[in-house]
């Protein structure tokens, strides 16, 4: 079974970590892996790009004439793919060498029409120790909470995600007019639209295998409070855009809060109660302010799509 992965790139200030993640890829135990770079309207780019994998057999490489977005160049990088299976990766992660092959064990032996895995932190610049594990999701990396084991799931992120290339294709691909990294509002959730929609066509979700590793690296920007306290603000509010997509209302959302109020704080409680230190107090504080920002976000959501 060969795997198309598409990494998208588009400015050089991360072309030290693109050519990490393309060389993860072309690292794989598995086999037949396809790697499609697509550059986003970057010409400096596309020509170190060329310049360093240009002569690859098992490489193409296409440039956008304008920056469209990573929606748009994922689908682009899809329709130019050979293989069975069409997977996606980000510019700033770092792939397991065995991360193609668990994604194939997937389809091979769970009948999956999707699968994808586990994302895992490189902190850049250090772990902040204020930031509770239930909200790694925030920046790019698997929460706790997210699943038990390997299962079938809505989606997971779009940086550790995969589909049969026939049903990407039937399914249109990503809907650009989310936006993506280019959408406002900071609108994210173009797999979770995907997924969902995939869902209601084919009655089957996301198989998740936590094997399936890729490492996100997690900037520094990204362990600021005032980035988190934004970032939690617009995730509340895709979530609600989201649901003007597709019939998605409650769903992993509803039970990751029940988790949240049933399972999480309780345990942090009590851990703060048996021994007590200011990390864990700030963390249990920390938890509170962003599932209320969340909230606060999908509650402005509801505002502007009722306007």
């Amino acid at each position: 079974m060969k795997v198309s992965v598409v990494v998208c790139t588009y400015t050089l200030d991360m072309y030290e970590h693109f050519r990490e993640a393309a060389d993860s890829v072309i690292d794989q135990t598995h086999d037949a892996v396809e790697l499609l770079v697509v550059v986003d309207g970057t010409p400096e780019v596309y020509d170190r790009v060329v310049d360093d994998y240009g002569d690859r057999e098992d490489t193409m490489i296409a440039c956008n004439d304008e920056n469209v977005g990573l929606l748009a160049s994922r689908n682009r990088g899809a329709e130019l793919a050979s293989g069975d299976v069409v997977a996606f990766i980000d510019d700033d992660a770092i792939a397991d060498e065995a991360w193609a092959e668990q994604l194939v064990r997937a389809y091979e032996e769970e009948d999956a029409i999707a699968a994808g895995g586990k994302m895992t932190p490189e902190w850049v610049a250090g772990k902040p120790s204020f930031l509770p594990e239930e909200f790694y999701w925030l920046v790019g990396v698997t929460h706790r909470g997210f699943a038990d084991g390997p299962g079938e799931v809505r989606n997971t992120f779009g940086s550790n995600i995969s589909f049969r290339a026939d049903v990407f294709a039937e399914l249109g691909g990503f809907d650009v007019g989310i936006g993506g990294r280019k959408g406002d509002k900071n609108l994210q959730g173009g797999e979770t639209e995907l997924c969902a929609r995939m869902r209601e066509e084919y009655g089957q979700g996301v198989w998740y295998d936590p094997e399936a590793e890729v490492a996100h690296k997690v900037f520094e920007y990204r362990t600021k409070f005032r980035w988190l306290v934004d970032r939690a603000f617009w995730q509340g509010y895709s979530k609600r855009a989201m649901e003007s997509f597709v019939d998605d209302e409650g769903g992993e959302e509803g039970a990751f809060l029940s988790y949240l109020i049933m399972s999480a704080t309780p345990r942090r409680v009590s851990r703060l109660v048996t021994a007590p230190s200011v990390s864990g107090l700030q963390r249990l504080v920390t938890l509170y302010i962003l599932t209320a920002l969340v909230g606060f976000g999908y509650l402005y959501g509801v505002i502007s799509y009722s306007a």
